[in-house]
């Protein structure tokens, strides 16, 4: 039924067996001590990226917990709504509460696996699914210090006994008590590192606090009790796989550490980039706004360049660029022409006459008066006399 896990983890284990039989020999125990050591480094070295997205999980998870507790208060009678603005919330911030249960969920199939391929190795056995009959009888004659690996002190289960493969109960015993006391101990410390990085709101948290507790008392104590009752094989494995995880969890939360104390600096750099210099003034944005407002309201001012309004000839016939030699220079309005050519100052509009509107002022304005308004020719003379 479950061969699709059995097979594998057989596999992975004959794999490492081979490695180290040819160093150790076939019937060695420490031979096969090490394939199920590196069976465990084998599984776990391919979890470790999940394993690190697990933790990048929790973080955010651990973040969030305030605002998750909002919402929980917010729509305590409509779990529905709540759950709908949970998701948003998850999505928002990038954060999977499934997705760190991979590396977790991954375990429990290997040491089901496990469990069963090391109860097959018996005696008169002639195959355990990869491994063949030379294997089998090489596991069922190899011992680690007098102690069976396949064996169990107080068997379960179809798990061989230590007697029924040819070992010594001491001998077993010398062998189980410090592996089952290292096996508690880190259990107990894996334990009390995951529950030491957990937030505050999450740790005041009733059922949190429940899990804490199994994590940290009840599961150790149930590895040291229920050691005898499998094969030493199993402790072996109990104990590598916690070892890893120590190691694996200081080495994954220091680097992520790392990584979130360089986005503080970063943050904290940006924010001081944008902080006024020692002496200025700071700009308050009220302040801003008015001054915006202030340049949107104020009239654009438009430069031009004042209009040339053609000069009219003046009433005797003089030149309006002369130098006063011909006539009086009298200009059209009747004022005096300073001899120089000068433009009409245009003080009078001529009756009818439509008022033009020139940006540049009162220097660009037609002449009111005169002979005809731009139209004679300047190089008007005299009158021929009669």
């Amino acid at each position: 039924m479950l061969n699709f896990i059995y097979y594998p983890i057989s596999f992975i284990m004959w794999l490492w067996h081979e490695v180290f039989s040819f160093v150790f020999g076939d019937t060695s125990g420490l031979a096969w001590a090490l394939s199920v050591v590196f069976l465990v480094v084998t599984l776990r070295a391919i979890l470790y990226k999940p394993f690190v997205g697990q933790v990048r999980s929790m973080r955010k998870m651990q973040q969030m917990a305030p605002e998750m507790q909002k919402l929980r208060k917010k729509y305590a009678n409509d779990k529905q709504k709540l759950a709908t603005e949970m998701q948003k919330l998850q999505a928002e911030n990038g954060a999977n509460p499934l997705g760190g249960c991979l590396p977790v969920l991954v375990q429990v199939p290997v040491f089901i696996g496990l469990f069963h391929v090391l109860r097959e190795f018996k005696p008169g056995k002639t195959e355990n699914y990869y491994f063949g009959a030379d294997e089998v009888r090489s596991f069922v004659d190899s011992n680690l210090l007098g102690a069976k690996l396949g064996g169990a002190i107080f068997p379960i289960q179809g798990v061989p006994s230590v007697t029924e493969l040819g070992g010594n109960l001491l001998n077993q015993w010398i062998v189980m008590v410090p592996l089952m006391i290292a096996a508690g101990i880190f259990t107990h410390i894996t334990a009390r590192h995951s529950v030491a990085r957990q937030a505050e709101a999450q740790a005041g948290n009733p059922q949190a606090a429940i899990m804490n507790k199994l994590m940290l008392y009840v599961f150790p104590i149930g590895v040291v009790v229920g050691a005898p009752f499998l094969p030493l094989a199993v402790l072996f494995y109990w104990v590598t796989n916690n070892l890893w995880t120590l190691g694996q969890q200081y080495v994954v939360y220091k680097r992520i550490d790392s990584e979130e104390s360089q986005k503080r600096e970063k943050t904290a750099e940006a924010a001081k980039s944008l902080a006024p210099k020692p002496g200025q003034k700071p700009v308050r944005p009220q302040d801003r706004k008015a001054s915006d407002v202030t340049a949107t309201n104020e009239p654009e001012t438009v430069e031009s360049d004042e209009i040339d309004v053609p000069e009219t000839a003046t009433s005797n016939g003089s030149s309006p660029h002369g130098n006063g030699a011909n006539g009086n220079g009298a200009s059209a309005n009747g004022s005096s022409a300073n001899g120089n050519g000068a433009r009409p100052s245009g003080g009078q509009k001529k009756p009818g006459a439509k008022p033009v509107k020139t940006p540049g002022g009162a220097s660009g304005k037609r002449p009111s008066q005169g002979g005809k308004s731009g139209g004679s020719r300047p190089g008007a003379g005299k009158r021929k006399r009669r």
